[in-house]
């Protein structure tokens, strides 16, 4: 049987879903070029001699919104920042309490990271970035956004556990 702790929100397909969808499509993506890029490294290393420098950069840009995606989806599906075990073993009466405060604690730490993320991502945009010329603050982007999301889904769920 599936906690409900650790289901999305149900009804006809929204918005929301769709862009759950689109997050997990964009970090699977990550992955597909970051093994891509890795394996050009290992190849331009060994086999050219010739270690290209813009690997490095490209690889934590894409490992950065690969992360901040996952985290995304997996705040909206109730499996990031759930402690499930913990809260199984709460007494019933407390779980909802507890989950809407997870829930609201889950949404600050989102917020607050989507204006931090932001704030470096402005503060280093005109640094170039060591191996590629991109600006620096570009390493920051992911977060700023994977945290907006991340705190979307958060009150979304929220706001459901409200009304129920």
């Amino acid at each position: 049987m599936e906690n409900e702790q650790n289901s999305a929100p149900l009804g006809p397909v929204s918005l929301l879903d769709r862009l759950a969808n689109a997050c997990k499509i964009v970090a699977l993506t990550g992955l597909v070029i970051i093994t891509l890029v890795q394996a050009w490294q290992v190849f331009a290393r060994y086999i050219l001699n010739n270690s290209p420098g813009w690997t490095e950069p490209v690889s934590v840009f894409f490992m950065g919104m690969t992360v901040m995606m996952a985290a995304a989806v997996g705040v909206r599906e109730g499996t990031h920042f759930s402690f499930s075990n913990i809260l199984d073993a709460m007494p019933a009466g407390i779980q909802a309490l507890v989950r809407r405060l997870l829930l609201a604690l889950t949404l600050g730490v989102a917020l607050l990271l989507a204006y931090w993320g932001m704030t470096l991502a402005l503060d280093n945009w005109d640094v170039s970035m060591a191996g590629a010329p991109i600006p620096a603050g570009i390493r920051y982007v992911p977060f700023a956004i994977g945290a907006s999301i991340m705190a979307l889904f958060a009150a979304e769920r929220l706001v459901a556990r409200q009304k129920n």
